[in-house]
């Protein structure tokens, strides 16, 4: 991947619904190339899909809830548990897990807290847990699902630095 790929991949993250010749004006490709490239980086699944992105307020999911989790079953047939409880339920939005002494942990959007609450419920239901503990976003400051995928590099070249888009 050279750093047209990475211009491409910045541009689509900011906007995937752009027409390839927007796309392929944006980062000075005609529209075949670009094509081509788009087409290689879905291939390779660089490009995983594409999805739309809500506004949580406006669907009435403005709870957004942090959930750390430890536990003291640390076996395979757990953790498939764990996964598959995780997986099943929609609110939870992201699962890490965690080094350190924390296990495991979830991002949940939710209608309020009584929703969070229901969450909380069908996962303690689901598996055992040994620790619980929840924080609230009182704001949301910086939300992105873009990766920094043009960090500076020391081995691009001159005219690959100077294709950053800027804001």
């Amino acid at each position: 991947m050279d750093g047209i790929d990475r211009h491409i991949l910045a541009v689509l993250q900011e906007d995937a619904d752009l027409a390839v010749s927007e796309v392929a004006a944006r980062v000075g490709l005609s529209s075949t190339p670009c094509w081509k490239r788009i087409q290689k980086l879905k291939d390779d699944r660089v490009i995983q899909k594409q999805v739309v992105l809500c506004d949580p307020d406006l669907l009435d999911l403005s709870t957004t809830v942090f959930v750390r989790i430890s536990t003291n079953q640390h076996n395979e047939a757990w953790l498939q548990q764990f996964t598959r409880a995780v997986q099943d339920i929609p609110e939870i939005v992201e699962a890490y897990r965690l080094s350190g002494d924390v296990d495991y942990l979830l991002r949940i959007v939710a209608r309020d807290i009584q929703g969070y609450d229901s969450v909380y419920k069908r996962l303690i239901q689901a598996c055992e847990l040994h620790d619980v503990s929840a924080s609230f976003a009182m704001e949301r400051i910086k939300y992105s699902t873009a990766l920094p995928i043009e960090l500076e590099d020391e081995s691009a070249t001159p005219q690959h630095r100077g294709m950053r888009k800027s804001k």
